[in-house]
């Protein structure tokens, strides 16, 4: 210890060791200490010594610092003291290093020092893998400096640290967790930490932003005060800035997370604006900076659009107007709530239409959009709010021909109201004023209203001007020209670059695009020769600006020209420029718009953002119009008239194409409604169909289903009815509530067999009918045996004895089918019988339950038998439904022998028929034989005959 005392107080005797030699020794102490004191005292001490020695420690002792870091894990006072020397050795702190040099080298070679050492120390991955293991640390004395650690560490080699932090697992969401740390200060190094990580990373800015980030954040500004909070707002908002600027993810999920409805209370400034604190105007220029963010034009079109609209729903746009309408506000906060309104109003319908309708508080009212035209061509306004209120301007008419028409029509003779001031008289009183850059700043808020815009053009064309008294009043478009033509006091004010860029550039925008515009234009015979005049001068380089200008405005004359003027046809302007000009000259004063710096500059951004009001030249709108036209006209100036009248034939030729495509395609477009509504017909025919099959094939499958229980109950009908009859009879003994049921039942079967039975007799009628006519053909067949032998005869019976005998097996089948119609009556009548039966069981067991009834003792038996008599009754139930079933088969059956028999009659009848023509060939072929002299028998002998030979078959018969 006598060491240390030596070091941090009190002087021994001896000479003094040097600052190295002391750090060397403190190092030995840090790497050959087993105590776990010393090794503290020893990182204590070269903390102390790391802002004065920074060199020193930084090469001698980092090694042993990490190590500290790594092996001593379980004591966070060394943890601590080892994170402040590294950060010490690290850190560029300005104040430190200015007191300790007095010159910039000395400032310069500190910085290179402590990027050294950032490059040592993340030469190894694993010492920042280290560094966000330790931030899990709660220790106040390890967590703190830890995270200035890592700051000062992203300050120096921010790029190469993003990338190692990215990689490592859980990386960022532990620095996220620094900003839920209940420690303010923690909580606030841990904001200035992640601003140093999302600078310009959109992998990491992701990231945070799917942290969580955005609520947090804004929870944080709530808590501090919002607008009227300290530096930590300050800090959110930068961090938020950092999160959103030209990232299109972390903006769509802003949007998509209803933050920007969050932002409204930001902006509800009181009436008392009169105590506006720096740090206040600092918070709230950055909130209106996030808005601009979100808005901006150089985010994709649907995006920006969908944030407008958020905007204007959650009441935000309305709020910055209440601002921009107040009285008392800063002058720099005043200018970018201006220019913020304008990006939020950029093209957005809507929030133009809402825009147009605010009022300012005066008495009387005043639209917003005059209170800042006065401003704009007030000369005496600070030179950016004269600018942002010009880019308001040109944001609300956008894409806006309501508004467009709306400020001309403020022009137009018809609606002047003499007693108010209006946009239209503040842009004409600017346009002719003495200050050049009210004079610019109206020219271009004037070619705005005209943009893409050709009926605003022509009514335009109507505005006049009283000029002086005495004198007739001129139209607008002439006394544009007249300030640039005329050679008294006008001129001389004109003569300024600034005023006549901006009256060139409205001239060049009204009358482009317009051939009527073209004709106003050349119908002043002076405007051709002072043009002309303009571009053939050889002039000063400022003049040359002017000089591209006047051959952009004539070039345009002779693109647009239709040609109804015989002194300044195309061909004329054409010839005109040849002899007075010359077209290399023409073209080479034209290309020179584009050659200008300004120009380059107007064309990056749509906002008018220039450093001098001299420098205020190129409006950005109309840059694109000259990279439009600058090619066109350099080939219309080149073209002869020959090659202008085969283009005119060209374009007759492709005009008449056109027109014949533009048949066609409405011919197409009509054959392609019918195809669709064709295809739509068959579409929904398709579906009908498909539902039809469904439904067929369901009905087809019913019926098969009921086909196959049909058949079914046909094989299992014998065994149901014995089965039946023993079941009937069981049932009736145990329940005597189903008698009636069982009568009816009986009722029924006992017609069907009276039904039977008639069939029977009837069938028997028809067998005697058949004998009959069996006997008949038979006695006629015999007749002729005895007889001379006639061939042909015998043949003829034979036939017919061949018919007979078939009609016979018909008959036969009958019989079959008799026999078992009356088999299925013999079992119906055996179910009656069987049913009858049970009745008398029935009567049985319901005195044997008024028996057991009177018996009190037999109570809870008699209920287990309710039971089971319940049960029983429900399967008699289904018994019976299965009986009805088979009487509905049974009289189907019936109806179907019905028709049969009925068949039967129509076949016997046809028989009978045949047999009559027998009968009566057989009695004109025996009437023959008696002529010829032969002896025939009576009927009565083939009567006798044909009864044994009838008895004989059925002797057979009973055999077989």
């Amino acid at each position: 210890m006598n060491f240390f005392r030596g070091v941090m107080g009190g002087q021994a005797a001896g000479p003094q060791p040097s600052g190295a030699e002391t750090i060397q020794k403190l190092c030995d102490r840090v790497a050959s200490s087993t105590l776990l004191e010393d090794r503290r005292d020893a990182v204590r001490a070269l903390k102390s010594l790391s802002k004065k020695y920074r060199m020193e420690v930084g090469t001698q002792a980092m090694d042993h610092l990490i190590n500290i870091l790594q092996t001593d894990r379980s004591d966070s006072e060394i943890l601590g003291y080892a994170l402040d020397t590294l950060y010490n050795i690290i850190c560029n702190d300005e104040e430190e290093e200015q007191d300790e040099s007095e010159d910039e080298n000395a400032q310069k070679l500190s910085d290179d020092l402590g990027a050294q050492f950032t490059e040592t120390f993340i030469q190894d991955p694993e010492h920042i893998t280290l560094l966000l293991t330790l931030l899990e640390e709660f220790d106040f004395h390890v967590r703190w400096p830890g995270v200035k650690l890592l700051t000062a560490l992203l300050k120096n080699q921010g790029v190469q640290l993003q990338g190692i932090i990215l990689v490592s697992p859980m990386g960022v969401s532990r620095l996220m967790d620094l900003l839920a740390d209940s420690r303010e200060v923690i909580r606030n190094d841990g904001l200035l930490l992640l601003q140093q990580l999302t600078k310009g990373n959109a992998a990491i800015q992701k990231i945070v932003a799917f942290e969580n980030a955005f609520e947090r954040l804004l929870d944080i500004i709530t808590e501090e005060g919002s607008s009227d909070g300290g530096i930590v707002v300050e800090d959110c908002l930068l961090l938020l800035l950092n999160l959103l600027k030209n990232n299109s993810s972390n903006q769509n999920f802003f949007k998509e997370g209803s933050y920007i409805q969050r932002m409204k209370p930001w902006f509800e400034v009181g009436d008392d604006n009169s105590g506006w604190s720096a740090q206040k105007v600092t918070n709230l220029h950055l909130m209106l900076q996030l808005v601009r963010v979100m808005v901006s034009p150089v985010n994709s079109p649907g995006a920006t659009a969908s944030c407008q609209k958020s905007m204007y729903q959650c009441g935000l746009l309305q709020q910055l107007c209440t601002i921009l309408m107040a009285t008392g506000v800063p002058a720099d906060i005043l200018t970018e709530t201006i220019n913020t309104v304008s990006e939020v109003i950029r093209g957005s319908q809507i929030n133009q239409d809402y825009f147009a309708s605010v009022n300012a508080p005066s008495n009387p009212p005043r639209p917003a959009i005059v209170v800042l035209l006065m401003s704009m061509v007030n000369e005496r306004q600070p030179f950016v709010l004269r600018c942002a209120v010009l880019y308001c301007f040109q944001c609300f008419l956008y894409k806006n021909q309501k508004g467009q028409g709306e400020i001309v029509a403020t022009l137009l003779p018809s609606t002047i109201d003499a007693n108010s001031i209006s946009a239209g008289q503040l842009l004409c009183g600017g346009l002719f004023s003495a200050d050049s850059l009210s004079n610019w700043c109206a020219a271009v808020a004037l070619a705005h209203a005209l943009q893409d815009n050709l009926n605003q053009k022509e009514q335009l064309l109507r505005v006049q001007l009283a000029t002086s008294l005495g004198k007739p009043p001129v139209s607008l478009l002439q006394q544009c020209t007249n300030i640039l033509s005329q050679g008294d006091k006008i001129v001389r004010r004109g003569s300024k670059v600034q005023t006549r860029v901006g009256l060139l550039m409205l001239l060049c925008t009204w009358i482009s695009n317009c051939p009527i515009a073209v004709t106003h234009f050349l119908h002043n015979q002076e405007n051709v020769p002072f043009l002309t005049a303009q571009i053939s001068e050889n002039l000063g380089e400022d003049e040359r600006l002017v000089q591209g200008l006047c051959a952009l405005l004539l070039g345009i004359c002779i693109y647009y020209n239709d040609n109804s003027l015989e002194n300044y046809t195309k061909e004329k302007l054409k010839q005109l420029i040849e002899k007075r000009i010359g077209k290399e000259n023409f073209v080479e004063k034209l290309g020179f718009i584009t050659k200008h710096e300004l120009y380059s500059r107007a064309a990056q951004k749509p906002q008018p953002i220039f450093p001098s009001p001299e420098q205020m030249l190129f409006d950005h709108e109309f840059t694109k119009l000259v990279k439009e036209l600058e090619g066109v006209i350099t080939k219309a100036v080149h073209k002869s008239s020959e090659e202008e009248k085969k283009e005119e034939e060209v374009k007759k030729t492709l005009e008449q194409h056109d027109n014949i495509v533009t048949q066609y395609k409405e011919l197409i477009r009509e054959q392609d409604a019918q195809i669709q509504e064709l295809k739509e017909q068959v579409a929904s025919m398709t579906s009908q169909n498909e539902q039809l099959q469904t439904t067929i094939t369901q009905q087809l499958s019913q019926i098969q289903q009921h086909k196959d229980q049909y058949n079914i109950l046909k094989l299992k009908l014998g065994k149901e009815n014995q089965s039946q009859s023993n079941s009937q009879g069981d049932t009736s003994q145990v329940n005597g509530l189903q008698t009636e049921e069982l009568s009816q039942l009986r009722e029924e079967v006992e017609e069907l067999r009276k039904q039977h039975t008639l069939l029977q007799t009837q069938l028997g009628d028809k067998d005697a009918l058949i004998n009959t006519l069996r006997s008949a053909p038979v006695q006629s067949a015999e007749a002729p045996a005895g007889g001379p032998d006639h061939t042909e005869l015998l043949q003829e019976l034979e036939a017919l004895r061949g018919q007979v005998q078939s009609q016979s097996d018909e008959i036969t089948q009958l019989k079959t089918e008799r026999q078992d119609l009356l088999r299925r009556a013999e079992a119906g009548s055996s179910d009656t019988v069987s049913s009858s039966d049970g009745s008398l069981d029935s009567t049985k067991m319901a005195e044997l339950e008024s028996r057991l009834s009177q018996s009190s003792v037999l109570t809870e038996r008699l209920k287990e038998e309710a039971k089971s008599l319940s049960q029983r009754r429900a399967e008699l139930e289904q018994q019976l439904a299965s009986a009805t079933s088979t009487v509905a088969i049974l009289q189907a059956e019936k109806t179907k022998l019905q028709g049969e028999v009925q068949e039967s009659k129509k076949e016997q009848d046809d028989l009978l028929m045949l047999l009559a023509d027998q009968d009566h060939k057989i009695h004109s072929l025996k009437q023959r034989l008696k002529d010829l002299g032969e002896t025939v028998e009576d009927e009565d002998d083939l009567d006798a005959r044909d009864q044994t030979d009838d008895d004989e078959e059925e002797d057979d018969e009973d055999e077989d």
